[in-house]
């Protein structure tokens, strides 16, 4: 009787707690400079990083320049291969950390809107539009280096890769079939 009242008490607190958690699941989030993006998406937006923008891509197939080149040695790239994915890495940088950035200052805006309570129908539709076009063109700047990069590489490069990156095992016919 005693070991039931027990776990009777700690299914009681457990539960109490749980509900305490759920209904506080955005607490200490009101304190990021923007409230809408973690620390981690910023330094990603501000570094040119994917932040898995390109999935569609990547897990259908089409490899990106960045791990290409991080995996470069187990691919077998040729010295041409590397240069060619290196000055595709490059240029995606180069394209997705000013719209990195521009969608910093569109959050930010977008936050400030709301913080100053300046907020109206036609500042949130506008404010949301204007980021919207600038998240498309982010992935797009993504996902068109997949494109790019996929037109480097042989079919055993891009089985190897699939391979790698735990999209495939090696020698399966399970998994993706790449055609390109």
């Amino acid at each position: 009787m005693r070991r039931l009242l027990l776990l009777a008490a700690t299914l009681i607190v457990s539960c109490n707690v749980a509900s305490a958690q759920s209904s506080q699941p955005y607490a200490g989030l009101e304190h990021r400079p923007i409230k809408a993006l973690s620390h981690q998406q910023i330094d990603d937006l501000r570094a040119g990083r994917g932040m898995g923008l390109a999935l569609a891509a990547e897990l259908n197939g089409y490899p990106g320049p960045s791990h290409v080149l991080e995996l470069g040695d187990r691919l077998d790239l040729t010295a041409d291969q590397r240069i060619q994915v290196q000055r595709l890495f490059d240029a995606m940088k180069q394209e997705a950390v000013p719209l990195g950035n521009k969608l910093l200052e569109q959050e930010t805006e977008l936050d400030r809107l709301f913080f100053t309570r300046a907020v109206t129908s036609e500042s949130l539709k506008a404010a949301l539009l204007a980021i919207s076009e600038t998240q498309a063109l982010l992935r797009e700047s993504h996902l068109k280096y997949h494109l790019s990069t996929t037109a480097l590489l042989d079919q055993s490069q891009m089985q190897r890769y699939a391979e790698l990156r735990g999209y495939q095992r090696p020698d399966s016919s399970e998994g993706h079939k790449h055609r390109h």
